[in-house]
């Protein structure tokens, strides 16, 4: 991991911990965000629809993320790239959910936002 405190490191470790207000000091006021989740696009043009969509679309309040189980960052040209995978466990089950995220800074915070998710994969008892 290149930079352990980048803002791309630290936008994995609040949404692992479904932390709503570091998550908006993160973000810019107008932030530009898009993102891919297996059932559909998202898109918001402030930090709050952002939050609004990572916290309350993408993890429901019966979605326990148990562990940051991989967190890896390096940074290229004017943007960061931070990949996570979260243990969760709801009443459906346990599963891994891996997030890749592209980010670019503007005025101190994360302006340009874009997140490719690979949905609730399975996990097996075993495991």
């Amino acid at each position: 991991m290149e930079n352990e405190s980048s803002a791309a490191v630290e936008l994995a470790r609040a949404l692992a911990a479904r932390d709503a207000d570091r998550l908006l000091e993160l973000m810019h006021p107008e932030i530009e965000f898009r993102a891919l989740t297996p059932r559909r696009g998202w898109e918001a043009d402030d930090a709050e629809g952002t939050v609004e969509v990572m916290l309350g679309s993408w993890f429901k309040e019966t979605d326990h993320i148990d562990a940051l189980e991989r967190l890896d960052s390096d940074a290229f040209a004017d943007r960061q790239r931070v990949g996570y995978r979260f243990r969760i466990t709801n009443p459906e089950g346990r599963f891994l959910v891996e997030q890749q995220a592209y980010i670019e800074e503007r005025d101190g915070q994360i302006g340009w936002l874009r997140v490719l998710c690979s949905g609730y994969r399975p996990l097996a008892a075993s495991e």
